[in-house]
């Protein structure tokens, strides 16, 4: 792991940045259109980047999302890019750490996560089962639905996982 990171919100000049990096991370996947939704809409996306070195190295979005029948605070995390020179150095852990703890102190009670259970296990996220997604996932992603608890609750959160607009494409939720 390395020192010195800074993790802080998204602004505009980062825009470009970000342009380039997901074409770059994720080749084969077209994450643009849901970057720019996201950060569109400010209301419901916790946007950060993580600053090593004067350069963005890493992004990720927390949107906040709620479940059908409860009135507990939930936010999906994603998507989470690491720029290919930044990769296992742990800023991928501290950018989503510290938006973790954000939404702690915005009193959301659990952080959900469609990705890969060993990596997102290492950062306490574990197979989510009273949640469901908004869409049936493919059997191969059953085990990527995780989610991490940010507060300790008696009752678990039960229910459909609402979601806004640029999460509804169903083709995010497919193989």
């Amino acid at each position: 792991m390395i020192e010195g990171i800074d993790v802080r919100e998204t602004i505009p000049n980062d825009i470009a940045v970000l342009e380039q990096l997901y074409p770059d991370v994720f080749p084969e996947e077209d994450l643009l259109p849901l970057v720019r939704e996201l950060l569109a809409d400010n209301s419901t996306c916790l946007s950060l980047v993580a600053i090593v070195e004067g350069t963005v190295s890493a992004h990720a979005c927390f949107t906040s999302c709620g479940v059908a029948g409860n009135t507990e605070r939930v936010a999906l995390l994603g998507p989470v890019a690491v720029a290919a020179a930044w990769q296992r150095r742990g800023i991928g852990g501290a950018i989503i750490r510290d938006g973790i703890a954000r939404m702690r102190n915005l009193q959301v009670a659990r952080v959900c996560v469609l990705g890969d259970p060993g990596y997102y296990g290492r950062l306490g996220f574990g197979t989510e089962t009273g949640i469901l997604p908004p869409y049936e996932l493919p059997d191969g992603y059953r085990d990527a639905w995780q989610s991490v608890p940010l507060r300790d609750s008696e009752d678990p959160i039960k229910g459909m996982l609402t979601v806004p607009p640029p999460w509804r494409h169903k083709a995010l939720w497919s193989e």
